[in-house]
């Protein structure tokens, strides 16, 4: 009976210092009364993504979260930087010019312009060389190789059926030939690889006393070797000039001190080729009609 008494007032005891604490809250703290603190998005890292576990990060407070906000905003409306230049960018420019090729066409006038007062050539053999320089050169384009050139003043010519003249005369005519037991006999000069079936040297006295100047070349080849020829002039000078007939014209090169023509001859299987020297001062009409009485002539 005691016992029961006993354990009851202790029962209550118990219950009635319970009440009194609940009741009283002298250390209870009220700082965030009243106040609502969001909570960010849990952060979560890569590795933790990869094994499926998430890592939240602590609470801010709320000026915290609100000024976090305002930069991310003004970040956004700011313009993006202009990308930097890597290191070979910034790289000074080399200085070195770059080359430009040279013009063709002003370079193929140059020449033609520098080519307008030279005689024209044929084979290393310029027009207005003297008889004496191409016999000390010992230039020969002939066939066979050991041809010589023989002339009108030489008394070998008349092996070649080419009459005898004196040094004195106003034109003489050569020819290449090569020396046979039967005696001279003429030779062919080699026109573009060809041997040509006719060909005659003519020189002059461009004044009295002066030495004899080659002022002709002239050949006979076959049509061909003319139409080769044709070619082979225009690509080095240009286009011809035509004169004469259509159907048989006369091709012409011309610069300020020579002349080069091609005729192909009325029965079509031939032409001539000649290079000519033009006069340096008009003649006297007895030089003129000499020269032309020679162009005509055997030799």
């Amino acid at each position: 009976m005691k016992r029961a008494s006993l354990t009851a007032f202790l029962t209550c005891a118990a219950a009635a210092a319970l009440a009194g604490a609940l009741a009283a809250p002298a250390c209870a703290h009220t700082s965030f009364e009243g106040r609502i603190t969001p909570l960010p998005t849990p952060a979560v890292s890569a590795s933790a993504g990869a094994s499926a576990s998430a890592t939240v990060s602590a609470p801010a407070s709320a000026p915290a979260v609100v000024q976090a906000n305002a930069v991310a905003a003004h970040a956004a409306s700011a313009p993006a930087p202009a990308p930097q230049k890597t290191a070979s960018a910034q790289a000074p420019r080399s200085t070195v010019k770059k080359r430009h090729p040279t013009p063709v066409v002003a370079t193929a006038r140059s020449r033609a312009v520098a080519q307008d007062d030279t005689p024209f050539s044929f084979r290393g053999i310029p027009l207005g060389i003297t008889l004496t320089d191409l016999r000390e050169a010992n230039t020969v384009r002939a066939t066979p190789h050991e041809s010589a050139l023989v002339c009108e003043t030489d008394v070998a010519g008349g092996d070649i059926g080419m009459p005898f003249k004196s040094y004195a005369s106003l034109t003489i005519a050569c020819r290449w030939a090569h020396r046979t037991p039967q005696g001279w006999t003429p030779s062919h000069a080699v026109v573009d690889g060809v041997p040509a079936s006719e060909h005659v040297l003519r020189f002059a006295h461009d004044s009295a006393g002066g030495p004899l100047r080659l002022y002709e070349m002239s050949f006979v080849v076959d049509a061909a070797t003319a139409f080769d020829l044709r070619d082979l002039l225009a690509a080095r000078y240009g286009a011809p000039h035509m004169r004469g007939d259509p159907e048989l014209p006369l091709l012409e090169w011309d610069n300020a001190s020579s002349t080069i023509t091609i005729c192909l001859m009325p029965n079509g299987g031939h032409a001539t080729l000649t290079y000519l020297l033009k006069p340096v001062s008009p003649r006297a009409k007895g030089i003129e009609r000499a020269l032309k009485i020679s162009q005509f002539d055997e030799g």
